[in-house]
């Protein structure tokens, strides 16, 4: 590691790999990120290394779901009803998450210092991930109503504890309520990009006030990169797994890792 502190080229490219991979896939890119710093001892001075590998693996779904999305922005300025339906969903989805992010974001931030919580909630996503073979093979709503999206909005909020994943969380909550497995992902990574939006906008002040905070911009790229092409990578995966009704697979990795990052901390 570098010295006093500075995160090195090699620690960004980890921390970007990491935060590629566990954005999208259902394991908690931000549980993952809190075990890594603990047990390999990375400190990432200030946020803007934070905000700039959540924009990249933001590109990320905006690439992947780009005809969709393009489809969205055409229909919605030609006035499409369908289009601003479902844009509508997105944002009622979306509301859960932003009003407890803002109400009890210090408490929030407090969750990240306690390295237990995301031991023990990724053991609670592993749970939620096993649940999903159950309702994968009867869902077959083409797109989910608007008290559905409100609820798949609060398992969204469930996820602002680190260990939660975000979109494990979504997904199953989505199929819970019907949702066909591919429109479920959808709608789960769409609803994310207003989520990481806001989110990198809460964060201004605080990429003001602290700058780079000693981090080169290379450092900042290249682990900016690495999330964005993982995250490319890591939805790509999800939908295949999505497909093949083998979602469920990722709940003894979460067990496994949740379990021995717990005997870490209490043999450490």
């Amino acid at each position: 590691m570098a010295e006093e502190g500075a995160m090195s080229l090699l620690e960004s490219l980890l921390l970007g790999f990491v935060q590629g991979a566990s954005e999208f896939l259902p394991v908690s890119s931000s549980g993952h990120l809190v075990m890594t710093q603990v047990v390999l001892g990375i400190e990432v001075p200030g946020v803007l290394f934070e905000v700039a590998v959540h924009l990249a693996t933001l590109l990320s779904i905006l690439l992947v779901y780009r005809t969709r999305v393009s489809e969205l922005l055409v229909g919605a300025a030609s006035g499409d009803a369908e289009a601003w339906r479902y844009i509508g969903l997105v944002v009622v989805a979306t509301i859960p998450a932003g009003l407890l992010g803002v109400l009890v974001q210090s408490r929030i931030e407090a969750l990240f210092e306690a390295p237990l919580v995301a031991g023990i909630a990724l053991l609670i996503t592993g749970a939620i991930l096993w649940s999903s073979r159950i309702p994968v093979d009867e869902a077959d709503a083409p797109r989910p109503g608007w008290g559905a999206a409100f609820l798949i909005g609060v398992a969204q909020a469930f996820a602002l504890v680190p260990g939660i994943s975000r979109s494990g969380a979504t997904v199953v909550a989505a199929l819970w309520l019907g949702i066909e497995a591919r429109e479920a992902a959808a709608f789960s990574f769409l609803m994310a990009v207003p989520a990481m939006a806001g989110a990198a906008v809460l964060q201004i002040p605080e990429v003001q006030a602290t700058g780079t905070s000693g981090l080169g911009i290379g450092v900042i790229i290249w682990g900016s990169a690495m999330a964005g092409v993982v995250g490319v990578l890591a939805i790509r995966t999800f939908n295949a797994m999505l497909s093949r009704r083998s979602f469920h697979l990722f709940a003894p990795y979460c067990w496994v890792v949740g379990g021995a990052y717990l005997a870490y901390l209490m043999l450490r």
